[in-house]
Order: structure tokens, then sequence, then C-alpha cells
């Protein structure tokens, strides 16, 4: 007898795993490391009492999921520290692993930032979804997400779109008075 969950997961699973692990492989450096963060989304997902109406809405699910487990998984494990030693190494061998710029940047970057613009500029998340899917401020978001471009941009040699206004702090009305 199936579970009324199961022809969505199977769909799911047919035609969206690939989108999937090409997301997860933005904030991972491997396929491997990827089809276990989906792998362990789906779980997730799919192991308690699932009740998606649709293949759309369970996607967007797990999608969010890919992120939460990552970032749960870099603050559990520490494992900031190591990424960032094994991207240096990456770097160097990047044509015999076949990476992309994109991956072994987004490797150099915290977790956090990380997170922030994959959410923000390849998942085309607000602010408010992102804070929320994180548990984080909207400033934090906002800070995480510019500081983590910046360092992209460094990384990859490239520059802010023209027109950029880079984010400026306005002094409250008590530290204009103490100016």
């Amino acid at each position: 007898m199936r579970r009324p969950w199961e022809p969505v997961l199977d769909q799911l699973v047919r035609e969206r795993y690939g989108r999937l692990v090409a997301r997860a492989m933005l904030l991972t450096r491997g396929v491997g490391d990827a089809e276990d963060l989906v792998q362990e989304a789906l779980i997730s997902a799919f192991g308690g009492r699932a009740t998606f109406r649709s293949v759309e809405q369970a996607e967007q699910y797990v999608r969010r999921a890919i992120v939460s487990r990552f970032v749960d998984h870099t603050r559990r494990a520490g494992r900031e520290r190591v990424a960032l030693d094994q991207a240096a190494v990456l770097r160097h061998d990047a044509r015999d692993l076949d990476a992309t710029e994109l991956e072994i940047a987004l490797a150099q970057i915290p977790p956090r930032e990380r997170a922030c613009v994959v959410l923000r500029h390849m998942e085309s998340m607000s602010v408010a979804e992102c804070a929320d899917q994180l548990g984080l401020s909207e400033g934090a978001v906002k800070r995480y997400t510019y500081d983590g471009l910046r360092t992209l941009n460094t990384l990859l040699g490239t520059a802010e779109p023209a027109g950029s206004t880079p984010v400026r702090l306005i002094p409250t009305a008590e530290v204009q008075r103490d100016a």
C-alpha cells in the first residue's frame, strides 16, 4: 500500500533530482557531497508526515532543507577551517577536478555568507525569506550577502555591477548629537 506522499516523491526525484543536485553543488565542493545533501533533504522532507500538495511545493521545501542541512553540517562539524584549507588546494588543481571557478570561490567564503549569496542570488529568495530560512535577522542577511559578494568579486576578479550602491551606515540621532 502506497502512502499518499509517495507519488510526489517519485515525481520529484524523477523530474528534478538533477536540478536539486546542481543547486547543492553551489554549496558543496563535489558531486558526492551534493548528492548526500540532497538525500538528507529528501529524507527530512518526506521522512515525517509529508503533506505536499504538489511537486513544486515539495521541491521548494527540499531546496530550503538543502541549505539548512548545509549550514547545520558546517557549523556542527567545524568544517569551515578545513573547507578553506581544501579550497586553497582545489584552486591549484581546479582543472584536474573539473570544478568551476564559481564553485571554488564559493567554497572559500564562510558558510553563512555562502548560504546568503546562494539563497538571494541563485534561489532568488527575498531578504525576508532568506532570514526566515536561516534564522537570521534581515539586517544580518543583507550584511552576509554584501560581504559574500564582495569576497566573491575579489576572488573571481570581477567588479560590482555598474550603478550598485555599497552598504552605508547612517548614524542615528543620538550619534549625530554627540558629534
